[in-house]
């Protein structure tokens, strides 16, 4: 120890020392504490036994504290988690939501809107061809189209999941094999995001 103090460091040490002189005058020796028992006509032979009770329940008030604090984690670690997958799919839906289309037709050529006529003689396959706008960079989407005669019926329904998207502009395509026996008339195909139609396309079938 130092023989030179500061006056800084003399101020802490008296507050230390008088610390510690209140705590020996507030604590009881084995002694005084049996004195007291036997003044309230207890038996000091069950001195031991109470001492150790009460830092058992010292030590479970201690558990329990711990325990909340534990469980208080993990509550709070839980509401994070949640709250980060709300967020998520908040924003994935909000992606998919934002998808819409930029031109679709119907054509016997996959990737083309040509003019040309459909002929149950002469088209034996067509192709629902759609460009997607606002499409997710990096995800795949699941789709159906609907293949719908003139009289309102569904013949042909097409389940299917596009490519990995590259570009916000996304070709995609369905597609309907024609014969012989189709009706004539005007037709429809609808293509669909989950319950949300994307697009719907007439087309008349000669």
């Amino acid at each position: 120890m130092e023989n030179r103090l500061t006056p800084q460091q003399l101020t802490k040490l008296v507050g230390e020392v008088e610390r510690l002189s209140q705590r020996q005058q507030d604590e009881l020796d084995r002694g005084q504490v049996e004195d007291i028992l036997r003044e309230l006509n207890l038996s000091p032979d069950l001195l031991d036994e109470a001492m150790i009770q009460l830092q058992r329940k010292d030590a479970l008030v201690v558990q329990q504290q711990r325990q909340r604090w534990l469980v208080g984690g993990a509550i709070a670690s839980l509401v994070v988690i949640v709250a980060g997958v709300v967020v998520f799919v908040q924003q994935q839906n909000q992606a998919l939501n934002r998808i819409s289309t930029q031109q679709g037709c119907v054509a016997r050529v996959q990737d083309s809107c040509s003019e040309a006529p459909i002929s149950r003689q002469t088209s034996p396959e067509l192709f629902y061809n759609v460009t997607l706008k606002d499409a997710p960079v990096g995800k795949t989407l699941s789709l159906t189209c609907d293949w719908v005669t003139p009289d309102g019926q569904v013949v042909k329904q097409n389940r299917y999941e596009t490519r990995q998207i590259e570009t916000p502009l996304w070709n995609t395509h369905c597609k309907f094999p024609l014969n012989s026996k189709a009706p004539v008339g005007s037709w429809e195909v609808r293509l669909r995001l989950g319950d949300r139609q994307l697009s719907n396309t007439p087309f008349d079938v000669q």
